[in-house]
Parts: C-alpha cells; structure tokens; sequence
C-alpha cells in the first residue's frame, strides 16, 4: 500500500524549516500548505507577486481577484506582502526562496527535471519553473511514482521536454523518499506497507539502498 496524495503532501512539509520562504507549484504540491508543522513559520510565495500566502478560502472568504499563479484563490496571513511580477522572480533569481516543491512528469537519474509540456498535449506550460529550478536554494519534486499508463517517472534520461538540467535534489512520491546524488538515486525511506520490491520494479533506474534503513 502508498501513500495517497494527503499523506505524500504531509511527508513534503516535514522538509520545510522554521523561517523558510517557499514556494509551491501547481497541483499536488499545494496540499503541502495544509500540514506546514505548527512550530514552524514559513512563508509561501507565489510567482505573481505575493508572499505570505494562507489557507485556501471558504465560500464566505474568497475574493476573486486574490490568487496564486496557478489561477487558484488563496488568502493572505497577517503580514503579508504584494508586489509585481518583475519583483517576485527578483526574489527567485537571487536565490532568496529557501525551496521549491513542483510537480513533474519526468526525473532524470542526474536530477533533469520536466515537467512543463507533454508534445501533443495541452498542460499548464513552463509558468515559472525554469526560473524556480535555477534560482532556489532546494527543488524537491513531488509526484506519482509511475504515469497513468504505469511507466515509470524516474528514468535514466527525461523523453520530455527538460525544465532544467541537474536541478532536483529530493523527489518525494507515493512509494518513498530518494535523493539524487552523484552515484545515481538514493532511497532514502519507503512508503508504508511498499518493498524494497515494488518500488524498485516502479523505477526506470537502478535505486542505490546501502543507506535504507528498512523496518
């Protein structure tokens, strides 16, 4: 058994520390913003210029016009700040944001990301992760471990369109943990109730597991 997405979202928010600025992409890494760990301040950011972004509204909350870069509508915390766009990638370019959560379809064993377009299909687009990938401090990558026609996300080298070369340090999906390093992938941890066995026969490469500490 996985984790299901809820549960992968809370295993993300365990790498936010106290102060962090942070910013998460579209899709499955906004849950995170729902188990950032109580004994912790950090600040979310969003490409379109707003830091400090709160939970998602209620029906008696919402404001249209208040939204993160992915066209959803958030709240703002108590000190909250706005600014334009030009300043808010001022801010990822220079390295200010602590870490990145995005989603992606691709992982590279070297730690190639893509996760922009799919050729023939219509996605979201790049928005602002060739920027995220190359200016933060961390890119962790949270996705499922396998596409929807079972193939496996993390391979020797990315098919698709590539957001960014040697960018992702961690990829958290819903079979473990594992960190790209220079021998290759490490894993790190499993997901509940998945083997060593399922989640190597769910990866495109050769898993390194000398430091897996297995229960």
């Amino acid at each position: 058994m996985a984790w299901t997405r809820n549960e992968m979202a809370e295993r993300a928010a365990q790498e936010l520390e106290d102060g962090f600025y942070v910013n998460l992409g579209i899709g499955l890494p906004t849950l995170v913003a729902n188990y950032i760990p109580d004994n912790i301040n950090v600040w979310l950011q969003s490409e379109n210029g707003l830091l400090g972004i709160d939970e998602f509204p209620t029906q008696a909350t919402v404001d249209a016009d208040l939204i993160n870069a992915g066209k959803q509508t958030v709240t703002a915390r108590k000190g909250a700040a706005f600014f334009s766009s030009a300043e808010s990638f001022a801010m990822i370019r220079g390295g200010k944001v602590n870490i990145a959560i995005l989603g992606s379809m691709e992982v590279s064993e070297k730690g190639d990301l893509a996760n922009w377009m799919i050729p023939g299909k219509k996605v979201k687009g790049m928005g602002g992760a060739m920027d995220l990938v190359a200016g933060v401090q961390k890119v962790v990558v949270l996705m499922e471990h396998c596409a929807k026609d079972g193939s496996p996300k993390i391979v020797a080298e990315c098919s698709l369109p590539l957001t960014g070369r040697l960018v992702v340090n961690r990829i958290i999906t819903d079979l473990g943990v594992m960190d790209i390093t220079p021998q290759g992938v490490e894993l790190i941890e499993l997901a509940k109730d998945v083997s060593l066995e399922q989640i190597q026969a769910a990866t495109g490469v050769e898993l390194i597991t000398s430091n897996l500490a297995v229960a």
